[in-house]
């Protein structure tokens, strides 16, 4: 099987809905985590990792917009707006620090003028939890999921302009 990835809100290569966009610096989005659900996992599979990432942020190392690790793999789907604080979290999953510098699902805010693209993201990895707090980096949580990720399916939007 091929681990696949959809979405209620997100349609793949279309634009983000407002929504999905920031709420504050001047957005006035809705800031709400999008439903997101997945199957077809790899044997050995013990949790799942949700991410969205910018990679055209003007960063040097682009953006992390939701971070959200040791979901259990009993768990296939996630409600509008469970990043968000509007619909639970699985327990134990844990959301780590966003680049917003909180940990909850931070919308798309690309700088004016520019258009971005919203990477969100299913990695199946081999550990029931990578051990990461809520104070972990993107990029802590990224080289834990990249050790032991099986697979990974991924939803790419844009938002901007």
């Amino acid at each position: 099987m091929t681990l696949r990835l959809w979405s209620n809100d997100l349609v793949d290569g279309a634009r983000l809905p407002d929504a999905q966009v920031f709420d504050g610096m001047g957005y006035t989005g809705g800031n709400l985590s999008p439903h997101l659900a997945w199957a077809g996992e790899p044997e050995g599979t013990k949790s799942f990792v949700v991410t969205c990432y910018d990679p055209d942020a003007p960063t040097g190392s682009g953006w992390w917009h939701w971070i959200v690790s040791d979901l259990p793999a009993a768990v296939h789907e996630l409600p509008a707006g469970a990043g968000s604080g509007a619909a639970p979290l699985p327990v134990p999953a844990v959301q780590s620090r966003t680049d917003f510098g909180f940990s909850h699902f931070g919308g798309a805010a690309p700088p004016r003028g520019e258009v971005h693209r919203y990477v969100f993201t299913v990695h199946a990895v081999d550990v029931e939890s990578l051990g990461a707090d809520t104070e972990a980096s993107g990029a802590l949580v990224g080289f834990l999921t990249n050790a032991h990720r099986l697979a990974r399916a991924s939803l790419t939007t844009t938002w901007g302009g």
